[in-house]
């Protein structure tokens, strides 16, 4: 103890065992090793169309993961692999941070391996590292901030909150998710304490410094009206392809690390409420509560709680550790074939190592492994659908997925750049041309009211029969809009 203060000893902040650094390395050397495989993700094709279009913010998101996409572009163009490599080295990261939070809490080394290990198999882990995504980087700043503000709780190095503050307003910049994160702290921190921490200036000059730094998004959002607003009503109310009922929320924790691992991460909130020598650190399982029934009733979906599991396995570590020592080999040995077991169908049901024709299982415990597949050959069925009409048409799809592929693929077959009513797309129009045929990719009723003489053309297939979102979707021949474009795109423009 420091005879001053009475604050815990102070360690450096990053020395982590030799095994964890190895184990994150892996996971990172894996996901890149596998990134190539199957195709983009439907919102990977937005985020590269959204990168040239750059902003502080969008309706349904921010600037940073649709920079970090353009950037991989310029630098690698038309790399899947390149596109995804900083996923894979973020998801390498979480798993260091997973060991560095059990080291705070107080776990030896081989708790700190534990904690790692068990995040570096967690199946959530593995498919947000696949793919560029917003929450790739959310889960990694929520691993982070709280590996921070549990040094803070042990240390009370009060400096730390501008670091907290600073990551939280770059994770902002990426989607508001962390906000919840804070709020849920804070209420931990009310809670269960150690409340002086919420009088330190260091907290609010933080919460200052992220507010800035989130200030352009909100500024952003403000002059359109704040569409982030709809797109998470639409989201809470089912409209995403993600969505779960809301019932749901909680069960789905279960496997987002894996079913038999389940009870380290559960033995991590109880100690936090229950152990004293956790009672410091009391606020996360306070937080981790707060969280689960404001996503219960916001219609949240499962993943949204994802950013909680570093801290609740670096717990959990703890108590796995204690278990083991009181049973020697047997125990050891169950838990590290858990552990590897985990492993094994995480990277089967998370990752493209099977054959696409044979990915049926993994899409229907993973819907977004379907959205992976298909669309060059969707674009080839709207190319050949373009071809047959009279003149020139204007693309227009249904979803920014489609326009996306559109994009990527179409200019090889010679086709223009789609339009789309959907999000960010829907800032980007109409198109600047008179009145004349339209190929209308997934078009809903809605939408096919603002087109004269439609028919079906093409129905699009893939050749792995992998039922996802487009599969069996109609293409459209169409003779015109009803009205000139700009008059029609206000009806074709939605947010969800």
């Amino acid at each position: 103890m420091c005879p001053a203060s009475g604050h815990a000893r102070r360690r450096p902040m990053a020395l982590v065992p030799a095994p964890t650094i190895a184990l994150a390395a892996a996971v990172a050397v894996l996901l890149i090793a596998l990134a190539g495989a199957y195709g983009y993700h439907r919102d990977e094709l937005y985020f590269l169309i959204a990168g040239r279009h750059l902003a502080w913010a969008y309706p349904d998101q921010g600037p940073l993961t649709p920079l970090i996409a353009h950037a991989m572009d310029l630098l690698a163009p038309g790399s899947l692999t390149v596109l995804r490599v900083p996923s894979a080295l973020m998801s390498g990261l979480t798993v260091l941070m997973s060991a560095l939070i059990a080291r705070e809490l107080g776990g030896n080394r081989r708790a700190q391996v534990i904690a790692a290990s068990c995040t570096a198999v967690a199946s959530v882990t593995l498919f947000v590292g696949h793919l560029l995504s917003t929450t790739t980087l959310d889960l990694l700043a929520w691993a982070t901030v709280t590996w921070l503000i549990a040094r803070i709780q042990r240390t009370r190095e009060g400096h730390l909150w501008l670091l907290v503050g600073l990551i939280a307003g770059i994770a902002l910049l990426n989607k508001p998710l962390i906000a919840f994160l804070l709020a849920g702290l804070g209420v931990g921190l009310l809670v269960a304490g150690p409340r002086e921490l919420l009088r330190s200036p260091w907290l609010w000059g933080g919460l200052l410094l992220a507010v800035a730094v989130w200030s352009p998004w909100l500024l952003w959002q403000g002059q359109h009206h704040w569409p982030q607003l709809k797109v998470s009503s639409t989201i809470a109310a089912g409209g995403s392809g993600s969505s779960q009922p809301r019932w749901a929320l909680v069960p789905f924790q279960f496997l987002l690390v894996s079913p038999v691992l389940a009870p380290i991460w559960v033995a991590g909130l109880l100690a936090l409420f229950a152990r004293e020598r956790l009672k410091r650190h009391r606020s996360f399982a306070v937080a981790w509560v707060f969280l689960a029934l404001v996503f219960l009733a916001t219609g949240g979906k499962p993943y949204y709680l994802a950013g909680m599991f570093p801290v609740l396995l670096a717990a959990g570590a703890i108590e796995t550790d204690a278990w083991l020592a009181h049973g020697a080999r047997r125990r050891e040995a169950l838990l590290w074939s858990m552990v590897a077991l985990s492993g094994l169908v995480s990277v089967l049901l998370a990752l493209p190592v099977l054959p696409a024709r044979d990915a049926a299982l993994a899409n229907s415990t993973n819907s977004d492994v379907g959205e992976t597949i298909g669309w060059p050959e969707l674009v080839r069925e709207v190319a050949a659908v373009y071809r047959r009409a009279p003149r020139a048409a204007v693309i227009f799809t249904g979803n920014y997925g489609e326009a996306g592929a559109v994009d990527r693929y179409g200019p090889a077959l010679g086709l223009p750049g789609a339009y789309s009513g959907h999000n960010g797309f829907g800032y980007w129009g109409p198109p600047k041309v008179p009145p004349g045929p339209v190929v209308a990719v997934g078009a809903n009723v809605r939408e096919l009211r603002e087109f004269e003489g439609c028919r079906v053309a093409a129905r699009i297939e893939n050749t792995a029969r992998i039922d996802n979102d487009e599969r069996h979707e109609p293409i459209y021949l169409c003779t015109k809009p009803v009205a000139p474009w700009a008059a029609v795109w206000p009806h074709l423009r939605h947010l969800g």
